[in-house]
């Protein structure tokens, strides 16, 4: 009877260890849910609808993008961090939602860090330090040396309090040492006009963006955000190469629910790092302005934590609020 008992005590084991393998194994049998936490139509819209097509073919199903815009993209983030943990819930996370959010907003409904489960880092938008044709600078160092020159003279334009926008410049003028001031707007695109004519002396616009306006000769680009030179702009020189370790990037990562099994993660991953190694993918993000990224979820994790230091540090330096 013992030896009945015992045997019957092992089965079970192992049918319990068996039971997460099989679960992986039989993973997808529905379409999944990913969780865009901005409006259709944007940037990260048309990166979730490039990324989703043909990741949900490396998994043999179909990735329903669900926007839910909303306080900065916390209300999507906070219905995708009290989704169930069983992989057909996902968020397609950026720079305002886990790096930026909750250093601007004490009151979020979730733990950027305890309540979600990275999976991939998938892909950074960099920045471009923009200026008006007739601006005395044809460089960066040429402009910080004029800002020096002209203490309170000068200012910048963003698409609001608190956001990257705002925060790159803010970053710029503290590695840079001068006084600019700051005008906000509501999106970058009405203050393309203002910086055009000249009312504005600077932006650091997204590439995607910005870059059009160079190309057709209505504004002039002084540098990059990224540490190097970008391959979707390699015409401009890094701000870093002026300011040693200058960078900003808008970056966009998958996640799921806190507790989301490791082989589920595992398979996501993959998808994901699959799709981005696609040609025709590659070549979309491109031309939405996006280098796409390959990586692990403890990367993006380390990335997400170094980037939430940075932001937080330059918030509370510089008292930044979303108000």
């Amino acid at each position: 009877m013992k030896r009945i008992r015992f045997l019957q005590a092992c089965a079970a084991l192992l049918c319990a260890a068996a039971a997460p393998a099989s679960f992986a194994q039989a993973y997808p049998t529905k379409p999944i849910r990913l969780i865009v936490p901005f409006p259709a139509g944007g940037a990260t819209d048309l990166f979730a609808r490039t990324l989703s097509q043909k990741m949900g073919e490396k998994l043999g199903t179909t990735l329903v993008i669900d926007n839910k815009p909303g306080a900065g993209g916390a209300i999507g983030s906070d219905m995708a961090a009290k989704a169930p943990a069983d992989g057909y819930t996902l968020l397609l996370a950026t720079t305002s939602t886990h790096s930026i959010g909750p250093a601007i907003n004490a009151r979020l409904p979730y733990d950027t860090v305890r309540d979600f489960t990275p999976i991939a880092h998938v892909g950074d938008a960099p920045s471009i330090m923009l200026v008006p044709n007739d601006s005395p600078a044809k460089t960066v160092r040429e402009w910080i040396d004029y800002a020096k020159k002209n203490p309170g003279k000068l200012n910048y334009a963003s698409s609001g309090n608190g956001t990257i926008v705002q925060l790159t410049a803010e970053l710029f003028k503290s590695q840079a040492g001068v006084y600019v001031t700051h005008i906000p707007y509501k999106g970058t695109a009405l203050a393309i006009p203002d910086l055009i004519s000249g009312k504005v002396d600077v932006l650091f616009d997204s590439l995607p963006t910005g870059m059009p306006h160079v190309r057709d000769g209505r504004l002039r680009a002084l540098g990059v955000t990224t540490l190097k030179r970008s391959p979707l702009a390699p015409e401009l020189a890094p701000i870093a190469d002026v300011l040693p370790g200058f960078e900003s990037n808008t970056w966009f990562g998958l996640y799921g629910p806190k507790g989301l099994p490791a082989d589920l993660v595992a398979r996501l991953n993959a998808a994901a790092n699959q799709a981005l190694a696609d040609p025709e993918v590659r070549d979309k993000l491109a031309r939405l302005g996006i280098e796409p990224t390959i990586s692990t979820p403890a990367q993006l994790a380390g990335m997400v934590a170094e980037d939430a230091a940075k932001w937080k540090k330059i918030i509370t330096e510089r008292k930044i609020t979303g108000d």
